[in-house]
Order: structure tokens, then C-alpha cells, then sequence
């Protein structure tokens, strides 16, 4: 807490405690994932899911050391922008997030993603690659892109085939204000996780071929971070595991 930071009030205390037990009861249960795959804990990241819960969540989280924050909804985003920014200038030196962008995206709302995130999951579209790519220019950054691989074929999900990625994984590359990460996908409801994540990570595997730089793996929630640790996943989207229950 910086020293122009009012102290927190009971109930606020509460949640800053619970959310502290439960980022260190998250962190420990990837760390175990990762050493049973004989992997480094070090590459992973941990993005807290924030949707629906308020911003003080957010700020908590900050406090906390937690900094990868991702957001499904570009409303919710865009009003949590607004009042972390608040909160900053309220008091200087509170840590800034790297956003996460973890939903489906409209078309005019690419900009603010563009603009604003660190990264974005779900690229899905070759629309939306020009929006994105002038916002982050204008901003003077460099947009981190998953391309979202469907693995069960359902429109309301999101994702494409991987023949529709490997055309648009070259035009993300050619965008100088963009960085083609690697690919993010959910896996079928019902279905099995572990082999849902081995076909991730063998699509993965032949996009490095063409790209070498997309290495990273967007996979893994709350119910299945332990099957998609083993099968190569670098980023890890963690709700209720973290957040709790949502009301």
C-alpha cells in the first residue's frame, strides 16, 4: 500500500485476505502441474479472470503482485480501464495490469482491444486483424495474438478450423503491430480435456513450423489446468479457482 492509499475497510480487508489465500493455493497447485510434466513453472502465466467480479477485485489482485487480468466482454473491459485509471491517480505507483482480452469480439469494439491489452485470445476473423493492428499502432505497442482453434466445430464458441489458421496466421504476421503468439482454444463440453489439449498442441506444433516465434499455448481453466499444463500450455485462464464462486 503506498503511503497516499487510504486503508482498507473490513470488508475489503476480507477480500484481499481471501483473494491472497487463494492466489497462493493456485499458484502452488500449477506449480505441482508443471513439475509432474517436468516443466519449468516459470513459463507459465497465471491470467486471473475477472468478469462479473467488481474492479476493487482487480485492485486487490495488483496489490498482490497479480498482474495478467483478463477480461470476455469489451463493456466490462472498457469500464474497468476507466476506473483502474481512476484508481491510479488516486494513488501513484499502484501497478498497472496487462489485459487480456478472453472473449468474443465485435468488430467495433477491436479498437479498444487493440488499444488497450496486452494480448487478445480469440482471433477468429480476418476482419478484425485491421482494427486491431491500427489501434495498437496508434498506441505505439505491439498487440500479442492467439488464433483461436476450434476443436469442436460449434460456431457459439468461437474458434476456426486449422486450415482457416494457417491463412490467417501469415496475414497476422505481416502486421507490423502485431506479434503472432500461438494459439488459444476451449475445450468440447463434456469431452476430454487431455485429448482435447493433445490436438492443441499438435496444431501448435505445425504452426511453429511456419512461424517459429508462436509458441504459446492459451489453454487451461480452473477444471483442467493440470491436463493442459502437461500438454504444453503457457497461459493459463483461471476464474473461480481463483475468484471463488460468482454470485
Amino acid at each position: 500500500m503506498s503511503g497516499s492509499e487510504q486503508p482498507l475497510d473490513p470488508v475489503a480487508q476480507a477480500r484481499r485476505a481471501e483473494l491472497k489465500r487463494r492466489w497462493e493455493a493456485l499458484a502452488e497447485r500449477v506449480a505441482a502441474a508443471a513439475r509432474a510434466a517436468g516443466r519449468d513453472p516459470a513459463e507459465l502465466t497465471i491470467i486471473a479472470v475477472t468478469k462479473t467480479w467488481p474492479v476493487s477485485d482487480v485492485v486487490h489482485l495488483l496489490s498482490l503482485g497479480v498482474l495478467d487480468i483478463g477480461e470476455n466482454r469489451a463493456q466490462e473491459l472498457a469500464a474497468k480501464l476507466a476506473e483502474i485509471e481512476e484508481s491510479a491517480t488516486r494513488n501513484p505507483g499502484e501497478p498497472a495490469p496487462r489485459w487480456h482480452f478472453i472473449g468474443q469480439l465485435q468488430r467495433n469494439k477491436a479498437a479498444l482491444v487493440g488499444r488497450s491489452c496486452h494480448a487478445m485470445h480469440t482471433l477468429d476473423r480476418v476482419e478484425l486483424i485491421a482494427p486491431l493492428a491500427r489501434a495498437a499502432s496508434a498506441q505505439g505497442h505491439r498487440l500479442e495474438v492467439f488464433l483461436q482453434l476450434s476443436l469442436d466445430g460449434d460456431p457459439r464458441r468461437g474458434g476456426m478450423s486449422e486450415d482457416a489458421i494457417a491463412a490467417l496466421s501469415d496475414q497476422v504476421a505481416q502486421a507490423p503491430s502485431l506479434r503472432l503468439a500461438g494459439l488459444m482454444a476451449v475445450p468440447p463440453l463434456g469431452g476430454d480435456p487431455r485429448a482435447a489439449f493433445r490436438r492443441l498442441r499438435a496444431a501448435s506444433e505445425r504452426l511453429v513450423r511456419s512461424h517459429p516465434g508462436s509458441v504459446a499455448i492459451s489453454a487451461g481453466m480452473s477444471s483442467d489446468l493440470e491436463e493442459a499444463v502437461s500438454e504444453g500450455a503457457t497461459h493459463l485462464r483461471i476464474g473461480t479457482g481463483l475468484m471463488g464462486s460468482r454470485p
